[in-house]
């Protein structure tokens, strides 16, 4: 397959991702699309280290992947937290807790 194929699904991906945490109100929902957005770069990343012959895509790929694990385990344990405070996880509700 060409990678332009590659780049046009990372494309759409990306874009569903950005569309998520701009229309979705639920905080697991957007956790989830941030989500989406990492594999979208994750998945041109190793496109263009394909076309090119360079390891160096792969590399950035594995250092996503372990930021994206970190991510995961706050952001999973921030949420937790939220609910067990405010009994919801719609992130209108968050906004009560501005200064």
């Amino acid at each position: 397959m060409q990678t332009e194929w590659f780049i046009l699904l990372s494309v759409i991906l990306f874009t569903m991702g950005v569309l998520g945490v701009l229309f979705r109100r639920n905080a697991i929902l957007v956790f989830m699309s941030v989500e989406l957005m990492l594999n979208a770069t994750n998945l041109a990343l190793v496109a263009f280290a394909h076309q090119w012959g360079s390891e160096a895509g792969h590399l950035f790929v594995f250092f996503i992947i372990t930021v994206a694990a970190a991510e995961v385990a706050v952001g999973l344990a921030l949420i937790v937290a939220i609910f067990r405070t405010k009994h919801s996880i719609n992130i209108d509700d968050l906004r009560q807790m501005e200064g």
